[in-house]
């Protein structure tokens, strides 16, 4: 199965969240995903991840769109799919997710788990990152304040992980990585209880039925990609390559965030 996804044509995709303006690493990123994509002389879509309609708001994937053809950016249209101007959008593909969810279930590697990020934070178990809180393995596989009809949609899902075991990928930039469970990451949230996906567990649905041959995206979601991995696998989906660019900062160091849009007239330097 490797070896045929292998020969395929390359595709790769631009996937911005709409809940903010694309900031000068997004259009970096992206120019990188559309070079990459241009060399193999394969496809390149784009994506909104738009899920979350709280954060997601129509201003911003307009700008999005805007923004990117000022920077120069296109994609090809995916025949298959419902679209708008030849864009995906997660926001039309719940049915898929929820499929993948119920063949989550039936895996029995997920358990309902409504813990909260504060009794998270509380026990003080930090990823090797320091960037986020480990969910302690004594937790693991509870039923806690499970919802009263028992309806997988509207129950918070976690995905039980193995600690000691480690995550290896090869990256087409940063070369073999490894993530050990247990300091890099552990159990994380794969479905929240208000129906929607979790970040990575819909990244990986879409990427699968896409055909997403390679993935390329901004280096501080490296963990992320090891959690997709771990997904991958247990949904038996061939994994993609990866491609994690250099992050772009700002004059003071940090990172760059969707606070303010950028000037279309400054997209051409990037």
């Amino acid at each position: 199965m490797g070896e045929d996804k292998a020969q395929k044509q390359y595709r790769g995709r631009l996937a911005p969240t709409p809940s903010g303006y694309l900031h000068e690493g997004n259009i970096k990123t992206f120019q990188v995903a559309m070079q990459r994509a241009g060399n193999a002389q394969g496809k390149l879509f784009l994506r909104m991840d738009d899920l979350d309609s709280a954060r997601c708001k129509q201003e911003y994937f307009d700008a999005c769109v805007e923004d990117l053809r000022s920077a120069g950016l296109s994609w090809d249209k995916l025949p298959d799919m419902q679209e708008l101007e030849g864009i995906y959008r997660q926001s039309y593909r719940r049915q898929f997710y929820d499929v993948a969810l119920q063949q989550l279930i039936k895996t029995g590697l997920i358990y309902p788990c409504n813990r909260t990020r504060s009794e998270i934070r509380k026990t003080g178990i930090k990823s090797n990152s320091g960037e986020e809180y480990l969910f302690p393995e004594k937790w693991r596989g509870r039923y806690d304040n499970q919802t009263d009809d028992h309806n997988p949609i509207h129950q918070n899902w976690r995905i039980g992980t193995n600690w000691g075991d480690r995550i290896t990928f090869r990256d087409g930039k940063l070369g073999e990585l490894n993530f050990e469970i247990g300091k890099d990451f552990s159990d994380f949230l794969v479905w929240r209880k208000d129906g929607i996906p979790a970040y990575e567990f819909a990244t990986v649905v879409d990427d699968h039925l896409m055909g997403i041959t390679e993935i390329v995206r901004g280096e501080d979601l490296l963990v992320s990609s090891a959690r997709q991995c771990l997904l991958f696998d247990v949904l038996k989906y061939t994994r993609p390559k990866f491609f994690h660019c250099s992050l772009s900062l700002g004059k003071d160091g940090t990172k760059l965030s969707k606070s303010s849009r950028l000037i279309p007239s400054l997209f051409p330097s990037c």
